[in-house]
């Protein structure tokens, strides 16, 4: 694991809903990118069955916070400041899934000093692309 995964882990574990309520995880951490995962359960998923939206666009939602902000992870590795907050998001739900693992993949459009856009795909353990979301973001 890179010190980069490492400073994401740390720094994100105080984001409680998406990782004790919901249960993400951060497996990497890249330059501008992330993956982070999700293993399923029953609380995940609606009166129907199927996984909740709301699911999807939370691990989308941190997936996207976790890349857009590497580049602060990086520069202050002890106490880095969030600067890259998300102002919309599209999210277009593509398949229901059989899956027991979701995985969300955040890579950076483009990201100048003050807008940035990002392109998050989640697909389960089955390899079926569940939803794409595009999430652009402002520095603050």
């Amino acid at each position: 694991m890179n010190d980069l995964t490492q400073t994401a882990r740390s720094v994100f574990a105080n984001d409680l809903y998406a990782t004790s309520v919901t249960g993400i995880v951060i497996d990497s951490v890249e330059p501008h990118s992330a993956v982070c995962s999700l293993q399923l359960n029953g609380s995940h998923r609606n009166a129907k069955g199927a996984v909740m939206g709301g699911v999807l666009f939370t691990l989308a939602d941190f997936a996207f916070a976790v890349a857009a902000n590497t580049s602060d992870l990086e520069a202050d590795n002890k106490s880095p400041h969030l600067s890259w907050v998300s102002t919309s998001s599209n999210i277009h739900f593509l398949s229901a899934t059989k899956g027991s693992r979701l995985k969300a993949t955040a890579h950076c459009v483009r990201q100048g000093r003050t807008n940035a856009l990002y392109q998050i795909d989640i697909v389960d353990d089955l390899d079926k692309h569940i939803a794409l979301i595009t999430t652009s973001g402002t520095h603050v």
